[in-house]
């Protein structure tokens, strides 16, 4: 980023402008939207229903919950970056400002051990504070720890439903209908508890509250 600085501008908006096709991945991989996708999506495949609800839903449920938890960090993103782009017109510096909050986010949700192994093998010696990190050092360690995340909430979704499968195959198989399908028998009734206990509710509250 030093580097960067002392080119011209020109050279610096066409490299700023190359490194805006890689907000998709930073959207996705760098904020909550990732825990809240394979949730949501590891939640669907538990419920067996596999086109409902729409992945589109989905990802536009997640993209929502992503803006309405780190409204405050692309806030504080955008109010340190515009403050160096107003006084010198420097892009390269804008981004490396605005970036801090973001990484500040990641380090909060990240695990040591994760962020350990990254920093080890890109620094000789043990940084003295996170202000030395890159955030693309930090990146790594947060999507590692955030799909460590989403899976051991994913496992306690699927406990409830792998049950009500089982006690459908057995009930199934006590009446000798083998050629009936447990799935399809199990469905309405996951539904119907689903339902009951405010699902969705439950989860989506579960996961916005993990951020606080």
């Amino acid at each position: 980023m030093d580097a960067l600085q002392n080119l011209n501008p020109v050279l610096q908006l066409l490299i700023v402008m190359s490194m805006f096709s890689l907000l998709p991945f930073a959207f996705c991989c760098m904020t909550s939207f990732l825990r809240f996708v394979v949730v949501f999506s590891m939640l669907k495949t538990a419920m067996g229903t596999q086109q409902v609800p729409p992945a589109i839903v989905i990802i536009g449920l997640s993209i929502i919950l992503t803006f309405y938890t780190m409204g405050s960090t692309f806030d504080r993103m955008y109010q340190m970056g515009s403050v160096p782009y107003q006084k010198n017109q420097n892009m390269v510096m804008a981004i490396q400002e605005g970036s801090k909050p973001l990484k500040e986010f990641m380090l909060k949700q990240t695990r040591e051990s994760d962020l350990t192994f990254f920093v080890e093998l890109a620094h000789k010696t043990k940084p003295k504070s996170p202000d030395e990190l890159c955030i693309w050092e930090v990146a790594p360690a947060y999507i590692i720890s955030e799909l460590k995340t989403a899976f051991e909430i994913s496992f306690v979704i699927f406990v409830p439903f792998i049950i009500l499968d089982l006690v459908v195959a057995n009930i199934l198989l006590a009446l000798g209908m083998f050629m009936l399908s447990p799935t399809i028998i199990s469905m309405p009734f996951k539904l119907l508890i689903f339902i009951a206990v405010d699902g969705w509710a439950l989860i989506i509250q579960g996961l916005v509250s993990s951020y606080n």
